[in-house]
């Protein structure tokens, strides 16, 4: 979708005097869908053509924005953690075993 706005001359200079006023009104606009919960993390990279999520939260925490992050994701990740090291944990005992 392309979208134009009219703004006075004026006004990117003091926003953003060193950033395009497209890029500069996209972030902005990518910045507050975000904090307002309203774009996900997945949008923000879309709509800035980030390639990964590691740049958005780079970009989020530049800005300060916090990300979305609960005691439920929290607990999902420990148990993914946990899973994983019973894994690598399980692996590297049977590369330990002496052959039979």
């Amino acid at each position: 979708m392309h979208i134009a706005l009219d703004i006075p001359d004026t006004i990117p200079n003091v926003v953003a005097p060193d950033q395009d006023p497209a890029r500069a009104a996209l972030e902005a606009m990518a910045l507050e869908g975000y904090r307002s919960e309203r774009l996900s993390e997945y949008d923000v990279r879309e709509l800035l053509g980030f390639t990964t999520a590691i740049q958005v939260h780079g970009f989020l925490k530049e800005h300060g924005v916090h990300l979305h992050y609960s005691m439920a994701d929290l607990e999902n990740d420990i148990r993914e953690s946990d899973r994983i090291v019973a894994r690598l944990r399980a692996r590297r005992t049977s590369c330990e075993q002496p052959p039979a």
